[in-house]
C-alpha cells in the first residue's frame, strides 16, 4: 500500500487554504433552539434522532455546504449502531472541515479534490494539535470520504494514496507509589474515596464506573461485572480489593438508596466526568502533586503497572483491562519489567566491578 506521510516540519501548501483563523468544533448542544422547517422536510423522518437532527441544524445555522451528504453518513454510523459519543465526534470533525472549505471557498463536497484534503490535515497541525489528535481526524475523514466514494458522490482519487500522521509510541503514565499514598491520605468524603479507590484497584475506565449502577456491584464476591465496555462495547467482570470493599461499604451507608448509579451527583443525578475530574484535581492539589500532570486516567495505568510488578501474566491483565488485542497490554511491560531491570543492574554490576575480560573488536558483531 502506497502511504503518505504528513509531517509538520514540511507543512506547506498554497496560500490560499491558509487561513489564520483558528476552527473550533462546537459542543453538541443538548438544549438547542428548533430545528429550521426545511431542514426537517428535507431530512424527513430519518432525522427522527434528535442527536442527528441537532448536528444537521448546526450545519444549518452555519450556512455549511452538503447536509444531506452528512446526513445519509450520520444516519449510516446510527444504523451501525455506533455510540452517541462516536456519532458526535465524527460530526464534529466533518463540521471543522467543512468549516474549513467554506473559508477558502469551495462550496461542494462533488468538487474536492486531494489538494483540500491535505491542506485541512496541515492546517490542523499548523494550528500546534497534538499528533494523535491530527491522526484521529484523519481517520474520521477517511471514513467519511470512504463512505461518498461507494455512492459516486466524489472522486477515488481523494483516497488514492492514503495519508498517515506519524503518533509517538509513548509510555503510560503511571502514578508514582509515593504520590498514590499521598492521594489517598487527603481523600475524606466517603464517596470520593470509594471512588479513586475502585478505580485504581479495577483498573475500570472512567466512563465505565460512572455508568455502574448498585445492581452491577457483588460485594460478597468482591467484583464488578461491566455489562458493555465504554470503550469496545465488550462486557467483562473486574474485582475489587479489600480497601476498596472497605471504603464501598462505607459509601453505602451515605448514599440514596433508591438512586440506581453507585456514584452520583447533587440531588441523585448521574456523576459527569467533569464532575469527577474536578474532584479528582482538588485532591491532587490537596496533595501538592497536582504540577505533575497526572488525570483520572492514570489510575488505570497505575493498576496495570503494580499488577505486572506483582508478577501478573499479560493474558490475564489483558482480560482485566478489557483489551481486545494483547499488543496494547504490552505497553505496560515496557513501563514495569522486573526482568528486564534485574538483568540490567546484574550485567553493569559485573562491568563496574571490572569483571570482564578480553579486548573489544572493532569488528564485533551482535547476534
Amino acid at each position: 500500500m502506497n502511504l503518505e506521510y504528513v509531517s509538520v516540519e514540511n507543512s506547506k501548501y498554497h496560500p490560499k487554504y491558509f487561513q489564520p483563523t483558528p476552527i473550533r468544533a462546537e459542543p453538541d448542544r443538548h438544549n438547542s433552539a428548533e430545528q429550521d422547517p426545511n431542514l426537517r422536510e428535507e431530512a424527513g423522518h430519518e432525522t427522527a434522532n434528535p442527536q442527528i437532527g441537532r448536528i444537521l441544524q448546526r450545519i444549518s445555522d452555519k450556512g455549511l455546504c452538503d447536509t444531506s451528504h452528512v446526513r445519509e453518513y450520520l444516519l449510516f454510523n446510527h444504523r451501525g449502531n455506533c455510540r452517541p459519543n462516536t456519532i458526535r465526534s465524527n460530526s464534529n470533525t466533518i463540521i471543522l472541515f467543512l468549516s474549513f472549505l467554506k473559508n477558502i471557498g469551495a462550496n461542494h463536497l462533488e468538487a474536492i479534490t486531494r489538494e483540500e484534503f491535505s491542506a485541512f490535515i496541515e492546517h490542523e497541525q499548523d494550528r500546534g494539535l497534538k499528533p494523535r489528535t491530527v491522526s484521529t481526524r484523519l481517520k474520521r475523514l477517511n471514513a467519511f470520504f470512504r463512505f461518498l466514494i461507494e455512492r459516486g458522490v466524489i472522486h477515488p482519487d481523494v483516497l488514492r494514496h492514503k495519508m498517515r500522521v506519524k503518533v509517538p509510541d509513548s509510555l503510560p503514565r503511571a502514578i508514582d507509589p509515593e504520590d498514590v499514598k499521598l492521594l489517598l491520605s487527603v481523600i475524606e468524603k466517603p464517596r470520593d474515596r470509594a471512588m479513586i479507590l475502585v478505580l485504581l484497584r479495577t483498573g475500570m475506565r472512567i466512563g465505565e464506573l460512572l455508568n455502574t449502577t448498585v445492581r452491577d456491584l457483588n460485594l460478597k464476591e468482591k467484583r464488578i461485572e461491566i455489562i458493555e465496555a465504554q470503550k469496545n462495547r465488550v462486557g467483562r467482570v473486574v474485582y475489587i480489593s479489600d480497601d476498596a470493599v472497605t471504603a464501598l461499604k462505607e459509601w453505602l451507608t451515605y448514599r440514596k438508596s433508591k438512586v440506581p448509579c453507585l456514584f452520583y451527583g447533587r440531588e441523585g443525578r448521574p456523576l459527569c466526568y467533569e464532575a469527577a475530574r474536578t474532584v479528582f484535581n482538588k485532591y491532587l492539589d490537596k496533595a501538592g502533586v497536582s504540577h505533575k500532570g497526572y488525570t483520572l486516567h492514570c489510575l488505570r495505568h497505575t493498576f496495570a503497572s503494580e499488577l505486572l510488578n506483582a508478577s501478573m501474566r499479560l493474558e490475564c491483565l489483558q482480560l482485566l483491562l478489557g483489551h481486545k488485542s494483547i499488543e496494547m497490554t504490552r505497553h505496560y511491560a515496557r513501563l514495569t519489567d522486573n526482568t528486564r531491570k534485574e538483568e540490567y543492574f546484574r550485567a553493569m554490576s559485573i562491568i563496574e566491578s571490572g569483571g570482564i575480560n578480553g579486548h573489544y573488536r572493532c569488528d564485533y558483531q551482535l547476534p
